[in-house]
């Protein structure tokens, strides 16, 4: 695949992901478990025929990191599926999120003594001012938002509080799994398909702790009204419709950055998925008319200029002319 074919379908599949995903939470905001399971069956079923070869190809590294990586990963799936749930809302959700780099770094400097640049500690800078900003914002809205008494909202307030923490909670582990991946790398080398067929397939006995909320929410989907799927001309639950579209557009922005993380330089890679984010929720605000303030705009474009920042686009930007200068000469 082309890298600039990658690149699109990074915009087309992840972009459109979101969609289907706030589609299905606006109906039934508890819905995440049965999306999740939806997706790590598929993407498991695909990598055990094509990766593992039914079983036949052994990994080249050893299955009990893969079972510590993934007790990560399905902790931080099932937690900010649960936080959709709390009162939190589709725009903050990806804002948060995009707080990883402040995790990141703050775990890199205490588990790998890392040290940065002072550009990168004012990236961080910005990017957590503008959690804060969007964060507070959300947070008088939802202690002023109506309600049939004041204990009411203050219970929907306390329920966004533990939403916060859910995703706190959820972007330190996901750190840590990423500096834990770091270090698996390091040693057996980069095996990302293997990974991401083992880190969807391993997780998968894990909903049966969660089959009570994944049947009934099954069952809910299928008495949704029936809608006629274009081309194939059959009906369908539309639930089901919004379920299979994520699964299909999941896979496809997952395959597609894994092929810009094969094609491409890491920083081309950060800033296509940062664009990406921006480009997320900025539809999901104008299109599903959530409620965002001239605050919560100030607060996303910090996020957004400190991730440039932190991944050095700008000097990259003026380095190049001068490259390309000097290539030039040698020719």
């Amino acid at each position: 695949m082309h890298p600039a074919v990658a690149v699109g379908l990074v915009f087309a599949g992840c972009c459109s992901n979101v969609v289907f995903l706030e589609l299905l939470a606006r109906k039934f905001p508890g819905c995440g478990n049965i999306v999740t399971f939806a997706q790590f069956l598929f993407i498991a079923i695909e990598g055990f025929i094509f990766q593992a070869d039914f079983g036949r190809r052994k990994p080249a590294v050893p299955i009990r990191y893969y079972i510590i990586m993934v007790a990560m990963y399905f902790t931080v799936s099932v937690v900010n599926n649960y936080a959709l749930n709390l009162n939190i809302s589709m725009p903050l959700h990806m804002i948060f999120r995009s707080g990883s780099l402040i995790a990141n770094m703050i775990l890199g400097i205490i588990i790998l003594k890392n040290r940065y640049s002072t550009s990168k500690y004012l990236s961080i800078g910005l990017v957590s001012m503008g959690i804060f900003i969007c964060t507070l914002m959300s947070a008088k809205q939802v202690a002023s938002h109506p309600s049939a008494t004041e204990e009411d909202g203050f219970i929907a307030f306390l329920w966004w509080l533990l939403g916060i923490a859910a995703l706190t909670f959820a972007l330190l582990v996901s750190a840590r799994m990423g500096i834990f991946q770091e270090t698996l790398y390091k040693e057996y080398g980069k095996h990302s398909k293997e990974a991401l067929f083992y880190n969807h397939a391993l997780p998968l006995p894990g909903f049966l702790l969660l089959a009570p909320d994944i049947y009934n929410h099954a069952v809910m989907f299928t008495k949704s009204e029936l809608f006629q799927v274009p081309v194939l001309g059959v009906q369908m639950p539309i639930m089901w419709f919004y379920v299979l579209m994520n699964v299909i557009t999941q896979y496809v922005c997952i395959r597609a950055v894994f092929t810009l993380t094969t094609e491409c330089p890491s920083l081309t890679v950060t800033l296509v998925v940062t664009l990406r984010k921006f480009l997320s929720l900025i539809f999901s605000i104008l299109y599903f008319s959530n409620p965002f303030t001239t605050w919560h705009w100030i607060g996303t474009l910090f996020v957004f200029l400190g991730t440039l920042l932190y991944t050095e686009v700008w000097n990259s930007i003026r380095t190049a002319p001068s490259k390309d200068k000097k290539e030039t000469k040698k020719d």
